[in-house]
């Protein structure tokens, strides 16, 4: 009898790893439009740009390609103890197409990257459920992706993630944030709480400091902490698509920013050309309770807060005053909060956060 070693002996079992990925196709091909090329068991994805339906043709002059990627960061760890693997996917998506949305992009097709400690056919399933409902909500297709096991990188049971997301959009409707002037409003739309930024914050708060386990109930909030702390993060894709396909001239939306790691500051200042100021005034909108819970729990300075959550806001947009009222109803008529938060003027200083 052989005494050589097999792959199965390094940790990794290719019978397993192959129901695993037969699991993985049907997850895929809801989120499929008419431009997918399908191409199963292909070494890659294949996504014609336009339609060959004469009703749905695009007719793209001067296409740009945008990408963008990230991750879901520490929010993992959440997931993991909780036992809950869904949400992350979502999250996944939301990252990466919020991004692309604020150049005015309509997002393409979506891939994941998903390492893992071992085989485990059932979390990789929930996992890319979560992935899948994402680009369904977003309207973009799962094109394909790649799942690593790696028993000597990661610990037994823990996982990461990364997406990868394309879109396009005309040259004509690039939104930069070029065209951001004194005289405009700023549109902040609601965040679901955390969404994917600030975990190790979050983490050394609520389990080192204070030991919660995730079942437990949160009074203040109503809820656990895993069902706090794992809520998904707002995909934006929809509401961004009904308001710039109904303004489709730039001098309706002049900036959009995704609100991240960083705050309303640092990520409104991104998109903010110079000799411009942007003045938001931090008492117009209603904060998720789960902020001042964490707040209060760690002791944290507001500043801080500030800089490191999103704090309500998951989108700002810049736009013209004329037509923020009706901007602002149309975000609402989507099922999303939306509130006046700022003015633009001209100074110095990009941005400035007042009341806080």
């Amino acid at each position: 009898m052989s005494s050589g070693l097999s792959y199965k002996d390094s940790g990794i079992d290719l019978d397993v790893y192959n129901e695993a990925m037969g699991r993985l196709p049907r997850l895929m091909h809801r989120t499929f439009s008419p431009r997918v090329v399908p191409l199963d068991g292909g070494f890659a994805g294949l996504f014609k740009l336009d339609f060959d339906n004469p009703l749905f043709r695009r007719n793209y002059v001067d296409p740009v390609l945008v990408s963008c990627t990230d991750g879901v960061g520490t929010k993992l760890k959440v997931a993991i103890e909780a036992h809950r693997h869904h949400t992350v996917g979502i999250d996944l998506v939301a990252m990466c197409v919020n991004d692309a949305i604020c150049c005015g992009a309509e997002p393409l097709f979506f891939l994941d990257y998903v390492a893992m400690s071992h085989d485990d056919p059932d979390r990789l399933e929930q996992i890319v459920r979560g992935i899948s409902d994402g680009c369904v909500q977003a309207d973009c297709s799962l094109m394909g992706g790649e799942t690593a096991i790696m028993p000597d990188v990661y610990a037994r049971g823990d996982y990461d993630l990364a997406g990868f997301c394309v879109g396009v959009v005309e040259q004509k409707d690039l939104i930069t944030g070029q065209a951001i002037s004194a005289g405009d409003v700023v549109l902040g739309i609601g965040s679901s709480g955390i969404h994917s930024n600030g975990y190790s914050l979050v983490r050394k708060i609520v389990f080192e400091r204070h030991r919660l386990d995730v079942a437990a109930h949160i009074p203040d909030l109503g809820e656990t902490v895993a069902d706090a702390l794992l809520r998904p993060t707002y995909i934006y894709a929809a509401v961004l698509r009904k308001i710039l396909r109904y303004y489709k001239v730039k001098s309706v939306v002049h900036g959009i920013a995704h609100i991240t790691g960083g705050g309303l500051e640092e990520n409104i200042e991104r998109i903010v050309p110079e000799g411009i100021q942007v003045e938001i005034d931090c008492q117009t909108w209603e904060r998720p309770a789960v902020f001042p819970w964490l707040q209060a729990l760690g002791g944290v300075e507001r500043d801080e807060m500030y800089r490191v959550f999103n704090m309500g806001i998951g989108m700002a947009l810049l736009v013209s005053p004329y037509y923020a009222d009706n901007i602002r109803r149309m975000v609402e008529q989507t099922g999303h909060r939306c509130w006046v938060i700022g003015s633009v003027v001209t100074g110095a200083t990009k941005v400035i956060l007042q009341n806080k």
